[in-house]
């Protein structure tokens, strides 16, 4: 039998029995397990390296100090995480008020203050904001706001004192509108009465009847001219040396600017009835504005007269054409003394109506413009000299106002 030689770990060859048929036997490979060991042993230190890295960037608690209180978080939380998982700590933006105190937006006011370590955190930044160790949190509820306000100014109307029964109304004081302050929310549109800031001024309009104590005075007024008539009238007035005042309608005195300039230059009160003589109450306010504005330009233009002296046609101006029109007048003469001319009675007619109603500041009533006043001139002379004889003298309105 052969021998054959083995050799061992230690180096020793020995003499090992070759028995025929028998297999060598292959060398054991060690390696694989040896590889698996080292891999697991690999693999147990980083999963440990792995769950202390998570343990400690984002499992680990640590304390957060929120107002008075302490509270344990992840280490990893945010500072928005943080108030979203406990509700801002009952804490929350303040309330949008209207002016009237009513709430507009619960969110609305003032916004919700955090501070994180004593920096103030904007809340636009908390979700990206980590919390440090230590961290010390307070949150503070914003404040209530009051919305924002316009200020509208309206108009608190004034009153009228407007005196009647007078054969002139005159104008103690324009009427002023007074102001009321209302504040209107910018949000709410809710309205604060703030209260009057200007107290309103009344018009007032006082009627006087002039009686000069001691004195005999009688006025003769002449409506609607010029006309055709009204040199002629002129003349017997100028004959008798008597002052009178004349009412012109103002587009007659634009289409006859002569004779509105000779009632001027012969010392007589030159007056405006109006433009083209409606009936003031029928016209809104601005026709009415429109057409005294009329009739006083074309004085002015016709005949170089400034006045706000008027006589209202068929002496319609009540309360509210003074509202309307009082900074455009300031008297309207009225009269006590209508001859009725207009309807043609007679020369003597007129006489003995001027005759029979005389009394100390009468203002009588005549026509010179507005139809056929022929009648007028030839009672005019009777009248001036019948009056004359009971004591009268003649004055113009401006003179019989100016002694009341």
């Amino acid at each position: 039998m052969e021998r054959i030689e083995e050799l061992s770990f230690d180096g020793i060859a020995r003499g090992v029995p070759h028995h025929g048929n028998d297999v060598p036997r292959r060398p054991r490979r060690r390696w694989p397990i040896v590889l698996a060991i080292a891999l697991t042993t690999l693999l147990l230190a980083c999963g440990g390296a792995w769950a202390y890295w998570m343990w400690d960037h984002h499992w680990r608690l640590v304390p957060v100090r929120v107002n008075d209180a302490t509270f344990k978080v992840r280490v990893d939380t945010t500072l928005g995480a943080l108030l979203a998982d406990n509700n801002d700590f009952g804490h929350k933006p303040g309330r949008l008020l209207a002016i009237t105190g009513d709430v507009v937006d619960e969110r609305g006011g003032e916004p919700m203050t955090v501070t994180l370590n004593g920096s103030p955190v904007t809340a636009e930044s908390f979700d990206g904001t980590p919390l440090p160790e230590p961290a010390t949190v307070t949150v503070t509820s914003g404040g209530d706001v009051t919305e924002g306000y316009d200020v509208r100014h309206d108009p608190v109307p004034h009153g009228a004192d407007v005196g009647s029964g007078g054969s002139i109304q005159r104008l103690v004081r324009t009427g002023k509108d007074g102001v009321r302050e209302v504040w209107v929310g910018r949000s709410s549109k809710k309205e604060v009465d703030k209260g009057v800031i200007e107290q309103p001024v009344d018009l007032v309009v006082e009627a006087i009847n002039p009686r000069p104590a001691g004195r005999k005075v009688i006025a003769l007024t002449f409506d609607d001219g010029p006309s055709q008539y009204t040199g002629r009238i002129l003349d017997v007035l100028k004959d008798k040396g008597v002052k009178a005042t004349f009412f012109n309608l103002g587009q007659n005195a634009a289409n006859n600017a002569a004779a509105a300039r000779r009632v001027v230059s012969e010392g007589h009160q030159l007056a405006s009835h109006s433009n083209s003589h409606p009936n003031m109450p029928d016209l809104d306010r601005d026709a009415m504005r429109a057409d005294i504005g009329a009739g006083f330009d074309a004085l002015r233009a016709a005949a170089d007269v400034d006045t706000k002296v008027f006589r209202a046609p068929y002496g319609a101006f009540g309360e509210q054409q003074w509202r309307d029109a009082a900074d455009l007048i300031d008297m309207n003469v009225l009269w006590d003394i209508d001859t009725l001319d207009w309807k043609r009675p007679g020369a003597e007619a007129i006489v003995k109506t001027v005759l029979d109603n005389a009394h100390n500041g009468a203002i009588v009533l005549m026509h010179d413009g507005g139809g056929d006043r022929s009648q007028d001139i030839e009672a005019l002379p009777d009248i001036i000299d019948k009056l004359r004889e009971q004591g009268y003298e003649f004055v113009t309105v401006e003179q019989l106002a100016a002694m009341a």
